[in-house]
């Protein structure tokens, strides 16, 4: 299970992914039906409850395998690292602007869509915000590699405990979640550590998991969870609590369907919003559901099935693009000196791609 021997998913990995990303769909779809039912529902207390450790989760679980690509040269590192992720924003970007322009126009023109579409390249559009500050963070932590880690790391935690609000999605993001990503990739060798010590101790795992339960849920209830220091300390303690969860799941069978969300995570984050708005206008329209938290479920699942079954429609399809990189978004200089020539070049940059994807 060390991230330095293990060479196949980890599978542990894929269950925290999961998780974290059925917990962000969770939160777009129930907070988007009680945006447009103007009331909540009983998911809102789910969505609350997961606010403190849902992104922080999501951010360090992106960091655990970085030392592996960290001292590649920089030509394949911008590839796979920052050209990898920025291919797929302003694809999304643009697929998902142009379903919301007619909308944009009627309110502000073209010039207001053209002015809408550029604005979305400095201030990231809609949920795509996670692709978008990635490639950020490998660039920085990479630039930061000879800088001793423990200075680094009280930086990036002065940054999430100063609360910074200036507006702007990226900087304010950026403050607030690089040190957890921060942490997975120096505290990689730590938590892969924990993960062996709770699969040999379940038990206690699980009275962890309770306990933990408890104190993020009072912290939640009080409204002390966005407090300086206190938001820090259960941003990592969620984290653990994760972690120890993933690792319990990997003794169920029934859990197969979280662990195949978390190995197809990148996928659901880019397509979710689709199927996600789709239903929710159709279920407040028609009205058959009038029970909001019931009403958010159903988009929840629509949300994650609905781009698992469009990756799966196009999978083997000339519409691959959308989920796959093509040849041509790609940078050359990293696999040239491969001595078994182009076709096995294009062969093996195509499944290193597929795998980097649900990485």
């Amino acid at each position: 299970m060390h991230p330095e021997t293990q060479t196949a998913r980890v599978p542990w990995v894929d269950y925290a992914k999961g998780i974290c990303i059925v917990m962000v769909v969770m939160m777009h779809s129930t907070l988007g039906v009680e945006a447009a039912a103007g009331a909540e529902g009983w998911m809102h207390e789910l969505v609350a409850f997961a606010k403190p450790f849902r992104m922080p989760d999501f951010f360090l679980i992106a960091g655990l395998f970085l030392a592996r690509r960290i001292d590649r040269d920089w030509p394949d590192y911008l590839d796979r690292k920052v050209l990898h992720f920025a291919y797929f924003y302003v694809l999304w970007l643009t697929i998902q602007f142009a379903l919301k322009a007619p909308m944009i126009m009627s309110e502000a023109g073209l010039g207001g869509v053209v002015l809408s579409y550029l604005q979305a390249y400095v201030q990231p559009f809609g949920t795509l915000w996670f692709i978008y500050l990635l490639p950020i963070f490998f660039v920085v932590t990479k630039g930061l590699r000879n800088v001793s880690p423990v200075i680094v790391w009280l930086v990036a935690a002065a940054l999430e405990i100063s609360d910074v609000h200036t507006g702007s999605t990226i900087v304010d993001e950026f403050a607030s979640r690089f040190v957890y990503f921060y942490s997975g990739y120096v505290l990689a060798p730590h938590i892969f550590s924990l993960a062996e010590k709770i699969d040999a101790e379940p038990v206690k795992a699980m009275a962890g998991l309770a306990l933990w339960g408890l104190v993020n849920g009072y912290f939640v209830e009080a409204g002390y969870a966005d407090l300086p220091i206190v938001s820090l300390a259960l941003g990592f303690a969620g984290v653990g609590a994760i972690v120890a969860a993933s690792v319990l799941l990997t003794r169920v069978s029934w859990g197969e369907a979280l662990r195949y969300c978390g190995a197809n995570s990148i996928v659901i984050y880019l397509a979710f919003a689709i199927p996600m708005a789709a239903t929710r206008i159709i279920l407040l329209k028609l009205g058959w559901v009038t029970d909001l938290g019931t009403v958010s479920l159903l988009v929840t699942v629509a949300g994650l099935i609905g781009a698992l079954i469009l990756h799966w429609i196009v999978r083997n399809t000339p519409f691959a693009f959308l989920f796959v990189r093509p040849q041509w978004a790609r940078l050359a200089t990293w696999q040239t000196h491969d001595p078994k020539g182009p076709a096995s070049r294009r062969q093996a940059a195509g499944n290193a791609e597929q795998h980097a994807a649900h990485r």
